[in-house]
């Protein structure tokens, strides 16, 4: 039972079905064969050379919606406001496919992004990559290792987003008490926790990445500092952003005014994004 008390807390913190409130709105592009391998684009109301925020929600790997509360609003609008494309991406879901599988369907939606972002009036070499949860350790782990994303036809982005991760360490949240469901996604095999890790991924080649993390949570700010702690060593590009928020707020309030919202625009103006 402890285990679904965990999942049924994450179905809480994704919320329910919502519409963004962009000046246009692009559903369920097909960026694969599978039905879970789709994306939709909500649109500035003048896209010029936009850039675009790709967004992959979260959801235990299990489950989740790219059309889910908290994932796109009020994201979507803070951003399509600014100027940007913001893309909200879904995946094929475990067990049809386990963590490496859909960070190979993140990769392929960006691929598709970038091959595609000129009909939207927006600048494939301006896109950032943003999740929450295990959409944020899903897009950790291409930033730590972007070739996991280039094998997929897609091409360096400019950063990362991690909100929240739901495992920066895997092998750390393996070896200690965790949720069975982390069983279940990652099975029990040592080198596989490392082949999923983005601490264990991360090298020289990895890009920028801003890891926000939830005060409120035992081991995520402490695993977010040991990831950038690593990535200071080997040159890379990262900031760490506690933030007094629970797990959902984390994604359920950003875009609205506030400090946290401007930290992470603070972050891609670093990018040289508006």
């Amino acid at each position: 039972m402890a285990i679904w008390r965990g999942v049924f807390a994450m179905v809480l913190a994704l919320g329910c079905l919502t519409t963004a409130r962009a000046a246009d709105v692009r559903r369920d592009l097909a960026y694969g064969n599978s039905p879970g391998q789709r994306l939709d684009v909500y649109l500035p109301a003048s896209p010029h050379a936009s850039p675009i925020i790709l967004m992959v929600h979260g959801g235990a790997w299990m489950f989740g919606d790219k059309a889910s509360r908290g994932v796109v609003e009020p994201k979507a609008t803070h951003w399509t406001q600014a100027g940007y494309v913001f893309v909200s991406v879904d995946y094929r879901l475990w067990p049809k496919a386990g963590p490496l599988q859909q960070a190979g369907d993140v990769a392929d939606a960006l691929a598709y992004v970038q091959k595609h972002a000129g009909e939207w009036g927006a600048d494939s070499s301006r896109v950032v990559l943003m999740g929450h949860s295990a959409g944020a350790h899903l897009v950790a782990l291409l930033s730590s290792s972007p070739p996991l994303a280039t094998a997929h036809g897609a091409t360096r982005w400019l950063g990362t987003v991690s909100l929240d991760s739901g495992a920066i360490d895997v092998a750390g949240i393996m070896g200690g008490p965790h949720a069975g469901f982390y069983d279940r996604v990652f099975g029990e095999d040592p080198a596989r926790w490392s082949e999923a890790s983005p601490i264990d991924r991360l090298g020289r080649d990895a890009l920028p990445i801003l890891l926000v993390c939830s005060s409120q949570r035992k081991e995520s700010c402490p695993h977010n500092q040991a990831y950038a702690a690593k990535a200071r060593q080997l040159g890379v590009q990262v900031s760490v952003l506690p933030e007094p928020l629970t797990h959902g707020d984390i994604n359920a309030t950003l875009g609205e005014p506030g400090g946290y919202t401007a930290a992470v625009d603070a972050f891609l103006h670093t990018l040289g994004l508006p």
